[in-house]
């Protein structure tokens, strides 16, 4: 392991195309999981100018059954797409929530997935697809998460939220940002580049206008980041390209799933390649990833590793994991092997196991708590009744008495 070096982590807005897209995909698998808890959902949506197209596949009682959808599902699909994107702050000539023209493609589960996913007989409940999954923590910030994107994260969720209450009225929905931090001896100490590019109204890209959004991003970024992190030498690029004032989808086309390592750990940590917006929690992609977020954020609340990385892989329409990997890089209190066998002791007492149905279970995922997820990253967040249950970190105990 290195102990000095640079690390950079991005975040994008609510408002970014992408993230619009995570948003309206995720409420639709809420509005399905609202109305059916075993509901089957992969919803993929496509924003650009004026226009929001939904495709997939669903499965859902009350919904979509036998072929047909029961009648108003279509009506309130569209309702929640709209509320969505209303929410957000997009009611621009571009991009406006009650004009956008809306597609519908959404239709029913192969049968060839259903059979092999669904539990029949003596046969348990499978993985929704095949691949590998992680799941990452590190003791860099409280949240146990990668202090470059815990930091790009909060830059943006400030400026959404001054949007929001009128405190930066001058702020339009879209917006990136990007943190450069160095770091001696494995843990950071002092920011050497911010980047925010922020869409805004006409006007704030020249003069006082332009000096007064300046000022106000620069003033965020200090409050955000720990005190002395930005000095004299700190770089700012404040919208670099000059102006930014057509943004989000009208900028820019956004579909779902293209900001996983936004989703995650910044690049900190690797990822097993899928997203995990618009899917309901039969599909690993998204429940696998929570619960090794679960198991490695635990471990290192528990004092057993300063960082912990998590793999776990499944085969589709088969029940138990294919392996368990757990890597502390050099900073745990036990061998890895050792705690591999812990964790999946713990796992299996407290979840019932890794399996899909033990995961959905354990962590009660099979509820509408996804619209939360999809923007500011699905970690790192605060564990508020059903919400973000994989951040708890109630395993501690368990852990540490598993490797007495």
């Amino acid at each position: 392991m290195r102990s000095d070096y640079v690390f950079t982590s991005e975040s994008v807005s609510e408002g970014h195309p992408d993230k619009v897209s995570d948003q309206i995909s995720d409420a639709v698998v809420d509005l399905f999981l609202s109305k059916d808890p075993e509901a089957r959902v992969a919803c993929e949506t496509l924003t650009t100018t004026q226009l929001v197209v939904l495709a997939g596949e669903i499965r859902c009682k009350g919904v979509y059954e036998n072929g047909e959808w029961a009648p108003g599902a279509l009506d309130e699909i569209e309702r929640t797409v709209r509320a969505v994107v209303k929410k957000i702050g997009y009611a621009q000539d571009g991009f406006h929530w009650e004009t956008f023209e809306f597609i519908n493609r959404l239709h029913g589960q192969s049968a060839h997935i259903a059979q092999g996913v669904d539990a029949s007989g003596n046969k348990d409940e499978g993985a929704g697809d095949q691949g590998i999954m992680f799941g990452y923590a590190c003791d860099e910030t409280p949240d146990l998460m990668p202090a470059t994107l815990d930091y790009s994260h909060k830059i943006l969720q400030r400026l959404a939220d001054d949007r929001h209450s009128g405190a930066a009225p001058f702020l339009e929905p879209d917006a990136k940002s990007q943190v450069t931090l160095r770091f001696h001896d494995g843990k950071p100490v002092a920011a050497t580049a911010i980047v925010v590019s922020t869409q805004h109204q006409e006007g704030y890209d020249t003069g006082e206008q332009e000096a007064e959004l300046r000022d106000y991003v620069r003033e965020v970024v200090t409050e955000i980041l720990p005190e002395g992190f930005v000095t004299d030498e700190t770089k700012f690029h404040i919208n670099p390209t000059g102006s930014f004032v057509i943004g989000g989808p009208d900028g820019d086309a956004g579909l779902t799933g293209r900001k996983i390592i936004v989703d995650t750990y910044g690049g900190a940590a690797p990822h097993g390649g899928g997203a995990f917006s618009g899917k309901d929690p039969t599909k690993v992609d998204r429940s696998a990833a929570y619960v090794t977020r679960y198991l490695a954020k635990n471990v290192v609340a528990a004092g057993l590793a300063k960082r912990c990385t998590i793999q776990v892989s499944y085969a589709i329409g088969v029940s138990e994991p294919l392996s368990l990997y757990v890597n502390t890089h050099d900073t745990g209190t036990v061998a890895d092997d050792v705690l591999e066998a812990a964790i999946a002791r713990v796992a299996k007492d407290r979840l019932g196991g890794l399996t899909p149905r033990g995961i959905r279970t354990g962590l009660g995922l099979n509820k509408p708590i996804y619209g939360q997820t999809a923007a500011y990253g699905h970690f790192g967040r605060r564990p508020e009744g059903d919400l973000f249950p994989w951040e708890r970190t109630d395993l501690v105990d368990a852990l540490q008495a598993a490797l007495a």
